[in-house]
């Protein structure tokens, strides 16, 4: 045993371009960001773990052992023990935690992923094993924690992003697909509009609207995809729906449309940073008209944003509060000021590294356990 100390650190992410996609099986575009949370930790000489999260005011506590009960309906800490276990990770000790944070919390901008992020790194390195995982391993093992063990609506983009890191193209389907891109970005500025936000139901409630419209053309065509599907096409089905179901599926497709266009422009060796502005602003009015996930106090940071010179803003994540983000490559801080000017929180963000370690204990690679 040692009483070395153990830092893992996870940073938050933005949603570019593909909000409400992946879990239809669609791609996104999102990027770590400079705000991050940090686990350190050491191991003591019982099975108890205890956990001081001095952010939220709070601690946990609990001893080590198979099928852990659940507490509450995100028992994370937890349900990461159990899914390791499963995999046959193993504890001869417990530990002493403490958790800080800078990602605003239950905003859009990943905070719970990136502590479960966190939270697989730490255990997976502090377990009798030892283990040195990939970021995309990570990201696997987060994914099943946090949405598989609950049965939670999510896709897999807030647990990759943050823990691969910097840029990534993410495709779930047919087949899993995750690029890294390397866009030459400026600044971006993030701003909290402090209104509290319910992601589950958010999720749950945009999700099966598209899905009770994909049941009823599944019905006549069986053979319709969301990933090959052209607006062009929608000719024949249109009748088999209502007008707000045609919109909806027209913006499922032009939201897909504008991320393939975002993909393109991110990989051009030449960055063209007006051109993903007016990416960002047609995606959220998509986001704003279409699948009315956007608020009036975002509306009303977005418009402020604009005015103060951003290149392009849009609402972050599931929507219904919690933050958006503008990019403003020039003048950061002016942007800044503006959010602050009509109620919100400003944070002047870049591109990020994934999740990272203060690794003091001996370690095996992934290919050597399972």
């Amino acid at each position: 045993m040692t009483n070395k100390t153990l830092r893992v650190s996870t940073p938050g992410r933005i949603c570019l371009f593909g909000e409400h996609q992946d879990y239809l099986g669609l791609p996104i575009i999102a990027s770590a960001i400079s705000e991050r949370i940090e686990i350190s930790g050491t191991l003591r000489n019982d099975m108890e773990i205890i956990i001081d999260l001095p952010d939220i005011s709070s601690e946990e506590r609990f001893m080590i052992a198979k099928d852990l009960p659940y507490t509450k309906p995100a028992d994370y800490f937890r349900s990461a023990v159990n899914v390791l276990q499963r995999k046959g990770y193993t504890f001869t000790f417990g530990f002493n935690c403490k958790v800080n944070g800078t990602i605003p919390i239950n905003s859009g901008t990943s905070s719970s992923s990136a502590l479960v992020v966190s939270w697989i790194n730490f255990l997976t390195r502090m377990s009798d094993q030892k283990v040195e995982l990939t970021a995309e391993r990570i990201a696997e093992l987060a994914y099943e924690t946090e949405v598989v063990e609950f049965n939670e609506t999510g896709g897999m983009m807030d647990q990759y992003s943050t823990a691969i890191g910097k840029t990534i193209f993410l495709d779930p389907e047919p087949n899993l697909i995750i690029e890294r891109l390397n866009p030459k970005f400026g600044t971006f500025v993030l701003g909290d509009s402090f209104e509290e936000k319910n992601t589950q139901t958010i999720l749950a409630k945009t999700k099966y609207r598209v899905y009770d419209v994909l049941k009823i053309i599944f019905e006549q065509n069986p053979n319709f995809t969301l990933q090959k599907a052209k607006i062009r096409d929608l000719q024949p089905i249109l009748s088999l729906l209502n007008e707000a179901d045609i919109e909806l599926l027209r913006a499922t497709l032009k939201n897909r449309n504008i991320t393939l266009d975002a993909l393109e422009l991110l990989k051009n060796e030449i960055f063209d940073e007006t051109k993903f502005g007016r990416l960002l602003n047609e995606l959220h009015a998509i986001l704003r008209d279409i699948l009315q996930v956007s608020t009036q106090k975002i509306e009303t940071m977005i418009a402020a944003t604009l005015e103060a010179g951003a290149y392009g803003a849009k609402i972050n994540g599931s929507g219904g509060g919690g933050c958006m983000f503008a990019y403003a490559p020039e003048n950061p801080e002016k942007v800044a000021d503006a959010i602050e000017s009509v109620g919100g929180k400003s944070y002047i963000i870049t591109i990020d590294e994934g999740t990272t370690t203060g690794e003091i204990l001996p370690y095996v690679s992934e290919g050597s356990f399972l």
